[in-house]
Parts: structure tokens; C-alpha cells; sequence
């Protein structure tokens, strides 16, 4: 029995998913796998039974990634579940910042006990007045599973669509549409944009990066749209970009005190994801994967340790997995050990990610040597952080 704790209230679309191999637990120390959504774990004490961590979203500033690394816990997101969740609220921010729509919707509110407040709209409207977004330059940043939707969404609605990555992925780039231009220099982005939005994570080299001279770089009152992360705008930068009118209006998901005190912003209480089929699907592809490094070993969409899927273990074969650190003679060492005990490897892989390397290896059950015998062997080696018989 493998036992899943779950650290936030995780959809049932997820958890139904569970086999009877599993069970729910309220006492993470003897949890296999934790799922979580935005609770705080930095300071959390890991159990030794804890194989791997699985984030219902996409980021995860909310976990410690080198620490779980160092001690052999994988940790999962779910890149593209909430992706279109995101995307619809990125296109209302859109109309929103550009139509006067919220300032127009305080009016009413501010006039509700006016008895002639249709008579008086007629001439108030005029004061919200915005303009329409077909035919304008949206600059999107970052191209992944959120950034293509929106990008070839905006398409549709008639925007002249751009788009900066420079580390796109291949299943990135088959899904954008070829009408996107893609641009190879931010700084053009920057500066041909009526509206620019950002969609990459916060990390080294993009926390800051919107700031005093990105915001002058800017055509001037070009709208900034952030629902990625607070950290990737500079505050004092876009406050100083907004007061002389060079940045025309801010719409954030990040609702933090230097930003409530911006002027034309339109700020929301982190609303991106917050669908209930986006937490359904993020649930459900959180267990999943899950499931499967448990049940096979297989790593898919980590964050800390490489991808690496060698399928479900084949009939009459045993497979062992090692995290280890991506350093030279661990793989050597590995199968010198089964070499001695006198165990034939079937199948094996290795793959490397940074600092952090994953080798699964398919054993013959058949041969003489037991596995199992060789563990505290595979263990021992210098760099090995954890050794497990999948199954």
C-alpha cells in the first residue's frame, strides 16, 4: 500500500483517479507522493518514504527544489492543465484595459440610487471611452503552453500577434501558428507593441526583467498584461512608467501592496487558474504522473530531476531506479554492481538534467543474483541519492 498525502484540498477529479494501491493519508511522514497547490513546504521535514511531490499548477516557488533534488524526491508540475483558464483571463484582461469597461462599471455602481442614471450614462460614457483591440500589436513573451493559446487566440480576434522564446520546445513551436511573427530580439518586442503579455516562469535572468529600461523601451502607452508571476515586474519601474504615462495601464493577477498603489492598474486576487476545470485538470494530470513514476519509474513534466520513460516494466523483468548527481563513473559503478551479483541487465537508460541525472535499469528476475541484495551496494556510491526497486 503507498500511502498520498495531500497537503491542499486536491480535486476529486484527481483523486478518484487513486488505485486501491493507494491510500489518503493526513500524516505526510509516511507519505510515497504529497499533492499540493500553493502551500508552503520550505520549511517542511521530509519523511524518508517521500518519493516525489506532485504541484497541481505549474509554478513551484512554493517548494524547495536542490533540497527535494538532494534527497531524491522528484517533484512534478502540470505544465498545460490550466492553460486555457489562463488564456481566457488574459484575453478579458485585454478588453478589460482597453474599453474603460472597469471604470465604467464603479460609475454605475457610485450612481445606483440615481433614479435618471440611464439618462445620465448617456453623457457619462463618454469618459470611458476606449478602443477596440483588432488590428493592434500583441507581444507575447514566453511560448509555452500559455503563451501559444493566447497567442493564436489574439489571431483570431484580428491582432497583429508577436512572440519571443528563446527556448521554445518543439511540441511548443507545432503548436503556434505560423501567422505569429517570431521575433529574435525582446527589445523589438518591446518597442513594436501596442499590449504586451508575459508568460514565463520566475527564474535567474527573468525575475526584473520588465524594468526602468524595459518600461522606456515601451511604445508609449503600450498596456502591460502579467499573469505569470509578481517578481517579473519591477515595481518601482512600472510605477514610474505608469505616473508619466509611458506605460498606458497595468493588469495584474498579483495583487501585492507597492502595485495597489500604482495608478491605472486593474488588479486581480490571482484569478488565472482559478476554474474549476483548471483545477480538475491539474489535479488529474498531477496524479497521473504520480502514478506512474511510483507504479514505473517514469519521470515526465519534473521540475528537478530529468524526463526518462522506458513504458510500463515488461513481464519477467525487474526495474531498479537511481537519482544520483550527473557526475562521471556513477552509471559505470551501477552496473559493476549487478555485474558482480551476477545479474543481467535487460534494458537500461540514463538521462541528465543540470546537476541531477536518472538511470532506470530492467533486470533478468531470472538470473541467479537478487537486486535487492545490491542496494545497500548502489547506495553507498559516491553521488547516488536514493535507490529503488520500482517493482
Amino acid at each position: 500500500m503507498r500511502f498520498v498525502h495531500c497537503l491542499n484540498n486536491i480535486s476529486s477529479h484527481g483523486t478518484d483517479l487513486l488505485t486501491d494501491a493507494y491510500e489518503l493519508t493526513d500524516d505526510p511522514a509516511n507519505a510515497s507522493a504529497i499533492l499540493v497547490r500553493s502551500a508552503a513546504m520550505h520549511d517542511m521535514e521530509f519523511g524518508d518514504e517521500l518519493l516525489a511531490i506532485a504541484r497541481a499548477g505549474a509554478g513551484v516557488n512554493n517548494i524547495p527544489l536542490d533540497r527535494c533534488a538532494e534527497e531524491g524526491i522528484v517533484v512534478f508540475n502540470t505544465p498545460g492543465a490550466n492553460a486555457n483558464a489562463v488564456k481566457e483571463i488574459v484575453l478579458c484582461a485585454l478588453l478589460l484595459a482597453s474599453r474603460g469597461i472597469v471604470e465604467g462599471i464603479e460609475w454605475c455602481r457610485a450612481n445606483a440610487e440615481d433614479e435618471n442614471i440611464a439618462k445620465a450614462a448617456e453623457k457619462a460614457k463618454k469618459a470611458f471611452a476606449g478602443r477596440e483591440i483588432m488590428g493592434k500589436k500583441l507581444g507575447v513573451i514566453g511560448l509555452g503552453a500559455i503563451g501559444a493559446e493566447v497567442a493564436n487566440t489574439a489571431l483570431d480576434l484580428g491582432m497583429d500577434v508577436y512572440g519571443y522564446d528563446p527556448y521554445v520546445s518543439v511540441g511548443a513551436a507545432w503548436r503556434l501558428s505560423s501567422a505569429v511573427h517570431h521575433v529574435t530580439n525582446l527589445d523589438d518586442l518591446l518597442r513594436t507593441c501596442d499590449y504586451l503579455t508575459i508568460h514565463v516562469p520566475a527564474v535567474e535572468g527573468t525575475i526584473g526583467m520588465i524594468d526602468e529600461r524595459a518600461c522606456d523601451l515601451m511604445k508609449e502607452g503600450a498596456v502591460l498584461l502579467n499573469f505569470s508571476r509578481d517578481t517579473l515586474v519591477n515595481n518601482d519601474a512600472m510605477a514610474a512608467a505608469l505616473a508619466s504615462g509611458k506605460v498606458g495601464a497595468y493588469v495584474t493577477d498579483f495583487a501585492v501592496p507597492a502595485v495597489m498603489q500604482m495608478e491605472r492598474t486593474i488588479v486581480l486576487p490571482h484569478l488565472g487558474a482559478s476554474t474549476a476545470e483548471a483545477e480538475d485538470n491539474c489535479a488529474a494530470m498531477a496524479v497521473r504522473q504520480t502514478m506512474d513514476y511510483l507504479e514505473n519509474g517514469t519521470i515526465k513534466n519534473s521540475v528537478n530531476y530529468p524526463a526518462c520513460d522506458m513504458g510500463p516494466v515488461p513481464e519477467g523483468l525487474r526495474r531498479v531506479a537511481v537519482l544520483h548527481a550527473n557526475v562521471p563513473s556513477v552509471i559505470a559503478q551501477v552496473t559493476n554492481v549487478f555485474g558482480d551479483a551476477g545479474v543481467n541487465i535487460e534494458n537500461m537508460t540514463n538521462k541528465a538534467r543540470g546537476e541531477n541525472a536518472y538511470t532506470m535499469l530492467d533486470l533478468d528476475a531470472g538470473t541467479p543474483g537478487h537486486p535487492d541484495d545490491a542496494i545497500d551496494r548502489l547506495s553507498a556510491i559516491e553521488g547516488v541519492r536514493r535507490v529503488r526497486v520500482v517493482r
